[in-house]
This record gives C-alpha cells, sequence and structure tokens, in this order.
C-alpha cells in the first residue's frame, strides 16, 4: 500500500504520521509512504527586473521544504517504514492530488487543525479541499 503522507512541520500534521506509524500494521502489504510538503510559489514581481534568480528559489524551497519534512523523516525511519521525501512547489491541495495521483497512491492521509464547521466555511481548509479533490481515499487526521 502506497500513501501520500502530507506534512508542513506543524503538530497537527506530525500527528497524522504519528497516526500512520502507529497503524502500519494494519496494511495487508509493506507499507510505503510518499511523504511529501508543498511550498506555495514565491509570487512573481513582474517586469521590474528584479527578484531573486531561479537559482536562489529552488534553494530557498529546498531548505523550507527539507526543515518542515525533518520531524516526520525522523519518525518514519525510527518506525523502519520506506519513505520517498519529496518538496512540491504549487497550490497546497491541487499539487498534493496532482501528485498523489502521478506516484500511484492509494490513499492520502493529512492533518487539520479541526477547525469547525463553521469556520472551514469562513477561512477554507486544505485538507477540505483535498476531501473536494481527490478521487483516491483521503484520510483527515485530526
Amino acid at each position: 500500500m502506497k500513501i501520500l503522507l502530507a506534512v508542513d512541520g506543524s503538530k497537527h500534521s506530525l500527528a497524522a504520521a504519528d497516526f500512520l506509524i502507529k497503524r502500519a500494521g494494519w496494511a495487508r502489504d509493506a507499507l510505503e509512504v510518499e511523504l511529501v510538503t508543498v511550498h506555495l510559489p514565491v509570487p512573481a514581481v513582474g517586469r521590474m527586473g528584479v527578484g531573486p534568480s531561479k537559482a536562489n528559489l529552488q534553494k530557498y524551497y529546498t531548505e523550507e521544504g527539507e526543515a518542515m519534512l525533518a520531524p516526520a523523516k525522523k519518525k518514519l525511519a525510527a518506525a523502519k517504514i520506506a519513505h520517498q521525501a519529496k518538496v512540491l512547489v504549487g497550490p497546497i491541495a491541487e499539487t498534493m492530488v496532482k501528485h498523489a495521483n502521478a506516484a500511484g497512491c492509494d490513499m492520502i492521509c493529512i492533518g487539520t487543525r479541526g477547525m469547525t464547521a463553521a469556520a472551514n466555511v469562513l477561512l477554507g481548509s486544505t485538507a477540505t479541499k483535498v476531501l473536494h479533490l481527490s478521487a483516491i481515499p483521503v484520510l483527515v487526521v485530526k
């Protein structure tokens, strides 16, 4: 079973990692985790001819992404769960679902902040958007 585990370094996303690790034995086949974090693109400055170079932007995405992935990578390694870690750039929910499909994942596991339904209507939620976009099962861990 291949599961996309989405993390952002928050305690809520690490709760999803802990949940997955504790229930790894549920999988009939060996569990494989596609560990991802998605970074929103830095907005373009326009035609002013200023701003960071592509190399500097890539370095920024990589450094920030690795910092967000590090705690979950450590937990998965300690639990001896095979995983591939990736830093993705794009609109968060859309990029996550697209990558899960391209990687052949059987499920997406994502944490949530546990907002009330009323707050989700007003503020939106990455987890809610993933639920709406994904054709594969989504496990939301509160």
